[in-house]
């Protein structure tokens, strides 16, 4: 394993040597050095869990990610609505590398720069960053050798459709129930839920209000790949939850 420190030093001086732009550089070595082999493919990956800045509650990124990864986490994502760009990627070095030791799959909220810079496995975007910056197919996003994969926000079947006409990699359906992520967003119910196990065809994740109490509501309606926030941020016990929501989850 490559610390992510001195990668970045061997970046710095390769591009200061050579011209090329230092981002250009990681995406080229990002194959060799930074990619996750034992990652399991997106289509088992059933528990999406996230590091989310406002549930962290003095605790350190880097050790919340751990926590999630030693409870069967298969992917996480960071977000960090109100931190700084670069108070963003140093999070993101600080749990890639984690994630690589464990063989889950890292998704980055918003910021595709950092997610291609660092090569993280995914970067996720919502309908308004995608569509709303007059973007209408993923591979506009970067070049055709880059590895990362897009994943997009979706609330309704029509949204569904556009993000897959797009080429999306995966589909976040919700939210499910009302949730203190997403404040005022009036919840897509089961129904979309239903809609989208009879008519997705990719791999595809309920998110949104989602907890023990409520999971095989959840999983009655068709769901097989779960995203969840508070109710595993806001457990004392983030790896034993996380081994409650697999359980229940199990290989639908």
């Amino acid at each position: 394993m490559v610390e992510m420190s001195a990668m970045d030093d061997v970046l710095a001086l390769v591009a200061k040597r050579s011209g090329l732009a230092r981002t250009w550089l990681g995406l080229v070595l990002a194959i060799d050095v930074r990619t996750n082999p034992i990652m399991k493919p997106l289509s088992e990956c059933r528990l999406y869990a996230f590091v989310d800045t406002a549930y962290l509650r003095g605790r350190s990124p880097g050790g919340v990610a751990r926590q999630l990864c030693d409870g069967g986490a298969d992917l996480i994502q960071l977000r960090a609505k109100t931190s700084s760009p670069e108070e963003v990627r140093r999070m993101a070095e600080a749990i890639l590398p984690i994630t690589r030791n464990t063989g889950v799959g890292l998704v980055i909220n918003d910021y595709l720069w950092i997610a291609e810079e660092l090569a993280a496995d995914f970067c996720h975007l919502g309908q308004e960053d995608f569509f709303g910056a007059g973007h209408t197919q993923i591979s506009e996003l970067f070049t055709p050798h880059s590895a990362l994969r897009i994943g997009l926000s979706t609330h309704s079947p029509d949204q569904a459709k556009r993000a897959l006409a797009a080429g999306a990699h995966y589909l976040a359906i919700g939210p499910v129930f009302a949730t203190g992520t997403k404040p005022g967003v009036k919840p897509v119910t089961l129904d979309y839920v239903r809609w989208a196990a009879e008519n997705v065809k990719i791999p595809w994740f309920a998110i949104g209000g989602i907890n023990l109490e409520n999971l095989n509501e959840v999983l009655a309606s068709g769901a097989r790949r779960i995203c969840v926030v508070s109710a595993i941020l806001n457990s004392e016990d983030i790896a034993g939850t996380c081994r409650k929501f697999k359980k229940m989850i199990g290989d639908q």
